[in-house]
C-alpha cells in the first residue's frame, strides 16, 4: 500500500504577511509546496490530502489542477473551528486554527493508509520524503504503535531575520523520547542561544536535532488524536489562542508507552518562509538546487 502525503496549508502566515502557502519561490513561480509533492511523487507516495481553509479554498485548487493535477490523485479537506466533538462549543473570542493534532484529525475520513504530514511552507528535501517513504512502508510491529520522524540539525533550520520556535528532540538508540518545545531561537554564529520560561537567554550548539513537523503515521494515530482532542479542549479549551499540537500528542503518547517514534535523522538544510525576509534566501536555495541537478528547472512538463 502507497502512502499518503498530508499537506498541512491552513495556516494563517501572520508573520509571514501573507498567504505564504502560495507564494512563488521556484524558476517559475512555484510554490515550496510544489516541491515537497514532486520529491513525494519520486518517493512512491500515492496520493495528496490538502488541509485547507474555505476562505482560500478556489485559488488553492485552481493552482494544483494547474500544475500537477492529473499526476497524482488528490483530497481536500477544510479545517473549520467549529470541527469540534459533541457537546463542544467554539469560544467567542476565538479566531485561530486549533493547530496541526487538529488539522490532522480532520482528515480522519480520508485517509486509510500509513501517511505523512507535513507543512505546506517548508521545504524538506527530496531525502526526507524517501525515508519517511521507506519507512511507512514496511509492517507495523502489532503490540505498540510505529510512528517516524523526520530530524534536522538545528542550525539548518534557523532564520537570521528573527526568532523561530522548535521542537528540541531527546533521542536515545534512535528512538525518540521526548520533545521539548523552545521558543525565541535566534543563531549565534554557527550556534544558537533560546529564551528559557523565566526569560533567561541559553546556549544551543547548533547540532541538536529538531522537528520540524515532518511526521509518518499510521491510522491508528486517529483514536489517540481523537482521545487526546477531547482532553485539550476540556482543559483549554476556552482560551482563545492555545492549540493542539503534533509534537505535544506525540510527546504524550511516548510518556504513556502508547507509541515508539523512529527518528530518521536528515543533514539536508531544511528552507521555510517565517518572516517575508527569508523568501530570497530560498529562492537561491533552490535555485543551487537545480545547479546541482536535484530538481528540473520546470518541475511539471505539460
Amino acid at each position: 500500500m502507497k502512502p499518503t502525503l498530508v499537506i498541512l496549508a491552513a495556516g494563517m502566515g501572520s508573520r509571514y504577511g501573507g498567504l505564504k502557502q502560495l507564494d512563488g519561490v521556484g524558476p517559475n513561480n512555484e510554490p515550496i509546496l510544489e516541491y515537497s509533492v514532486y520529491d513525494a511523487v519520486r518517493a512512491g507516495f500515492g496520493k495528496l490530502v490538502f488541509v485547507i481553509r474555505p476562505d482560500f479554498a478556489d485559488a488553492f485548487k485552481t493552482m494544483v489542477d494547474r500544475t500537477f493535477g492529473g499526476t497524482i490523485p488528490v483530497e481536500y479537506v477544510y479545517q473549520e473551528l467549529d470541527m469540534l466533538p459533541d457537546g463542544y462549543t467554539v469560544p467567542p473570542q476565538r479566531q485561530k486554527p486549533w493547530g496541526t493534532g487538529h488539522a490532522i484529525l480532520c482528515t480522519e475520513p480520508v485517509v486509510n493508509e500509513p501517511f505523512s504530514a507535513i507543512n505546506a511552507d517548508d521545504f524538506y528535501g527530496a531525502n526526507a520524503f524517501q525515508l519517511l517513504g521507506d519507512f511507512l512502508s514496511q509492517a507495523e510491529e502489532p503490540d505498540l504503535a510505529q510512528y517516524a520522524m523526520v530530524g534536522y540539525v538545528l542550525r539548518n533550520t534557523l532564520s537570521k531575520f528573527g526568532s523561530v520556535s522548535r521542537g528540541l528532540c531527546q533521542i536515545e538508540n534512535n528512538i525518540l523520547q521526548n520533545v521539548v518545545e523552545l521558543t525565541k531561537i535566534e543563531p549565534e554564529g554557527d550556534s544558537a542561544t533560546y529564551v528559557d520560561a523565566s526569560g533567561l537567554s541559553q546556549p544551543l550548539t547548533g547540532n541538536e536535532i529538531v522537528s520540524m513537523n515532518m511526521w509518518g503515521f499510521r491510522p491508528s494515530i486517529f483514536g489517540y488524536l481523537r482521545r487526546l482532542f477531547t482532553t485539550f479542549l476540556d482543559e483549554k479549551g476556552h482560551e482563545p489562542k492555545s492549540e493542539f499540537y503534533i509534537p505535544t500528542v506525540v510527546d504524550t503518547l511516548i510518556a504513556q508507552k502508547q507509541a515508539q517514534v523512529t527518528v530518521l535523522p536528515n543533514r539536508d538544510t531544511w528552507f521555510g518562509v517565517t518572516y517575508r525576509e527569508d523568501k530570497p534566501y530560498v529562492q537561491e536555495g533552490i535555485q543551487n538546487l537545480i545547479a546541482a541537478d536535484r530538481y528540473p528547472q520546470q518541475l511539471w512538463r505539460q
